[in-house]
């Protein structure tokens, strides 16, 4: 059965009271969130432990090696700042990597991805170079964005990559638009090439803010292909996601506005993948939005300024035991889609891409002042630039308060 059979796109009827029979935990986790809805959730049907291979040995190959690609990147990142080679805030998405992976290895160059502040392996499985991620994070000119965005503004037009963003909520108007623009190009500029799809990352704390209906609705309304991706990794900073929202089933907030929701198991990327290929399916066929959220859990503090003693040891622990990477090796090894030898190939082509991004970073030139205002005025002759053509930060009195404006 479909995960998304059991909806209605367009205002689909209010369900008449449940019996308790018909509710049964969100997983076989210690910790279930929540009850779900046998007559929304029915994802489940793939998981890693099914009998017959629900992918060929090419995709499992490069499953892992993108969720061990986010990984390892990430545990570098934390010596890095702890190194005094990063600066700011650090997040890091340590334990959630087979909701990006699940996703993005679905979508195509020409689809959009925007992110949130733990954005550095959205990027990664988008297809942008660890060496451009690295040096970006190192506020180097060899960096994505020249080292001007950091580690929370990850872009790259090239790879539609639409942005990392600090604020919560900042980038789903952003991926809207995105959506919006796809569909007004195809359908009123009769640009037929224009079917592709946007998916929007944000977490459990973004959806009990404003932004988020707002977009629900307009996306309901022009019927965009977008996805809300809602990454619940159960805590929003220090803010435990029960004790935040009035009704903790996220998936909910969709058919209200005419869209199916969808709970899935974030923790596992084959069930991630079945849902996103269909939403993303959806999308590109002009069905519409998709709400799904994946039920996660970040192996880290919030940021690495972040002592993390909030949650419970016995929890951590729990979720560390159910580490996505470590099932879907498993399954691999169950399925016979790949040998020890082979894992241990791509362990080793990640170490190499990694140590070879650090020292790429290490390298790359700290950008001139000259780039200071670049992409700031849209009047050439404006503050940043004089009569003469060159910059006024390159005026030696421009830091000292004396150069003329």
């Amino acid at each position: 059965m479909s995960a998304f059979s059991a909806l209605k796109l367009r205002h689909p009827p209010l369900p008449s009271p449940l019996p308790p029979s018909s509710f049964r935990p969100s997983s076989s986790l210690r910790f279930p969130l929540r009850t779900v809805s046998a007559n929304v959730f029915t994802s489940s049907s793939t998981s890693l432990a099914a009998t017959h291979p629900v992918i060929s040995r090419d995709e499992g190959l490069d499953l892992y090696e993108d969720m061990v690609l986010g990984r390892s990147f990430e545990d570098m990142c934390a010596q890095m700042y702890y190194r005094g080679k990063m600066f700011g805030f650090v997040h890091l998405y340590n334990g959630q990597e087979a909701v990006s992976t699940g996703f993005i290895r679905l979508l195509e160059k020409k689809d959009s991805v925007v992110s949130t502040y733990r954005d550095h392996v959205h990027a990664l499985s988008k297809g942008v170079p660890a060496r451009e991620v690295m040096a970006e994070l190192f506020g180097k000119t060899g960096g994505c964005c020249r080292g001007q965005g950091g580690s929370m503004h990850m872009f790259s037009a090239e790879h539609g990559v639409l942005g990392g963003f600090a604020f919560i909520g900042e980038g789903i108007p952003v991926a809207t638009g995105a959506a919006f623009s796809s569909r007004y190009r195809r359908e009123v500029l009769k640009e037929q090439t224009h079917d592709d799809v946007t998916v929007t990352f944000f977490g459990d704390g973004t959806s009990n803010i404003g932004q988020f209906f707002e977009c629900l609705n307009m996306a309901a309304l022009w019927k965009l292909p977008i996805i809300f991706v809602v990454e619940n990794n159960l805590w929003a900073i220090g803010m435990s996601h029960l004790r935040a929202a009035s009704d903790p089933e996220i998936f909910k907030k969709g058919p209200p506005f005419g869209i199916p929701g969808v709970h899935v198991d974030g923790m596992d990327v084959l069930k991630v993948r079945q849902v996103a290929k269909e939403a993303i399916e959806r999308a590109r066929n002009g069905e519409g939005p998709t709400l799904v959220e994946c039920e996660t859990y970040r192996f880290r503090g919030h940021s690495l300024a972040d002592p993390d003693e909030l949650r419970k040891p016995d929890e951590k622990a729990h979720y560390a035991a159910r580490d996505p990477i470590t099932a879907l090796k498993k399954y691999l090894f169950e399925h016979d889609l790949a040998t020890e030898s082979e894992l241990k190939a791509i362990d080793k082509k990640i170490d190499d891409a990694i140590e070879d991004a650090v020292e790429f970073a290490e390298s790359s030139p700290h950008p001139p002042r000259s780039q200071l205002l670049e992409n700031v005025f849209a009047d050439p002759k404006g503050f940043g630039i004089g009569p003469d053509g060159k910059y006024r930060c390159e005026d030696p009195g421009f830091t000292q308060g004396t150069a003329q404006v």
